[in-house]
């Protein structure tokens, strides 16, 4: 071997790890206010409440620690909490793939539209997620007397003798929410739609042709939906998150509580033992299981979506 070869140490893991934050150090700075503020307002308070949700904890007094009670209440006496996770499961898988369709769908169609139109329209479907009232007009519609929208349509055709009382009887309830609901869901999702639509670059068509695609549907298959992955998970995540955190809704039509639990959500109940009762520990039980099945419903969706395209 030549002398004058002088042989460089090999750098260990942490070494190299080091060294490369170093050289990219400016970036760093710039992520640290938001690293900073994503770790002391998310990743804390999950801890802390995952923390919490095994203790005792009603504010005045120092939470004690009460090891798996939480849960065993939560799942073996607390008849409210099984009713709860029923209507929000139902509410998920009702309202969070028809809303995600329809928002993509709306999107797909409004896109092939000139500018002005669809600028318009785009801001007619995102209206009501927006809009502060919207309970009130479906309080008109699903009034439960005679005067009542709904109702008015249905005796004046003779679909019923006497009017429903939508908001009041348990039959009808999870029905008026799913509606609402729907009617509300075309917000951030479809506005992301919109932008991955427009981001996908037109070439890629002319391409597609050559290579053989012959219509629309596999335009969209094998051009459109892979080329627009990353809006499909930001409308998945936000479609799962609004689906199994739906409370305002239920509060605002059908009451709270409503009649028989009928409109109770995981997120009613979590308000309920949270800021009636301040029973914190045992709402920290009820917020740590809403977040383990919204994360398990992520990583499906996220095996699903990868699968676009293929």
């Amino acid at each position: 071997m030549d002398a004058n070869v002088i042989s460089t140490p090999r750098l260990t893991k942490r070494q190299l790890l080091w060294k490369n934050i170093k050289k990219s150090k400016h970036y760093y700075i710039l992520m640290a206010p938001y690293a900073i503020l994503f770790l002391t307002f998310t990743i804390v308070p999950v801890l802390m409440s995952l923390g919490i949700s095994f203790t005792y904890f009603n504010t005045l007094e120092p939470p004690r620690f009460i090891g798996l009670d939480n849960y065993i209440k939560l799942f073996l006496e607390d008849e409210v909490f099984i009713i709860a996770l029923k209507n929000t499961l139902i509410l998920a898988v009702v309202t969070g793939p028809v809303s995600y369709l329809m928002a993509f769908v709306f999107a797909w169609l409004i896109n092939e539209l000139r500018p002005r139109l669809r600028s318009f329209l785009t801001l007619i479907f995102y209206a009501p997620s927006i809009s502060g009232n919207a309970f009130l007009m479906w309080l008109l519609i699903f009034s439960g007397d005679v005067h009542g929208y709904a109702n008015a349509f249905l005796i004046k055709y003779g679909f019923i003798d006497n009017p429903i009382l939508w908001l009041k009887d348990p039959n009808y309830m999870m029905l008026v929410i799913i509606v609402v609901q729907l009617w509300l869901s075309l917000g951030v999702s479809f506005l992301a739609f919109i932008a991955g639509l427009q981001s996908v670059d037109k070439t890629m068509y002319e391409a597609g042709a050559i290579d053989g695609i012959r219509n629309r549907w596999q335009e969209l298959w094998y051009i459109t939906l892979p080329a627009m992955k990353p809006q499909l998970m930001f409308g998945a995540v936000m479609q799962i998150t609004t689906s199994l955190a739906i409370a305002q809704v239920s509060m605002s039509l059908v009451g709270f509580p409503s009649v028989e639990y009928a409109g109770h959500t995981i997120v009613t109940h979590l308000i309920d033992y949270g800021t009636i009762r301040y029973d914190l520990g045992y709402a920290s039980a009820i917020a740590t299981v809403l977040f383990m099945i919204m994360m398990s419903t992520n990583l499906i969706v996220r095996q699903i979506l990868r699968k676009v395209g293929n």
